[in-house]
């Protein structure tokens, strides 16, 4: 095999995939008036409110100076707030507001719209989804073995 050759890259369907699947997401996002890294804060929130800054970082494998923007823009439409901890002013909570918690039952159909393009059923779509996950724990920084 000619490792340098596009179509023996293993890399190039993973971006062109994920710009791809941002794209299909876009007019569904859209409606909601969401960026698809506002989609993915609000996804964490809806699943367990009251995260710290460092919290979401770690679930969505974002630093603070990128997570910080996009966090003031959700407080900006008043989907979230922001507090900063008293005991510890570094730290910073961020809670759904009604206006927040309200958007899940819009987005709810967004998942299920997103598989029907992908033209997969439900056990394919678990079993990419672990595939990638997989991929994504072996790649991970903290991961010793890549060390």
């Amino acid at each position: 095999m000619k490792k340098l050759l596009l179509q023996n890259q293993l890399c190039f369907p993973l971006y062109a995939l994920s710009r791809q699947v941002t794209a299909v997401y876009r007019p569904l996002l859209d409606k909601l008036e969401l960026t698809y890294p506002q989609y993915l804060v609000m996804l964490v929130l809806w699943e367990a409110d009251n995260k710290t800054v460092g919290e979401l970082g770690d679930k969505l494998l974002l630093d603070s100076g990128t997570l910080t923007p996009l966090l003031k823009r959700l407080e900006q439409k008043k989907l979230i707030t922001r507090q900063r901890n008293p005991a510890d002013e570094r730290q910073v909570t961020i809670t759904l507001t009604e206006a927040g918690r309200d958007l899940q039952a819009l987005a709810a159909d967004i998942p299920t719209q997103l598989q029907a393009s992908f033209q997969i059923d439900d056990q394919q779509a678990i079993q990419l989804r672990q595939q990638l996950t997989t991929l994504l724990q072996q790649l991970s920084p903290t991961n010793e073995s890549n060390q």
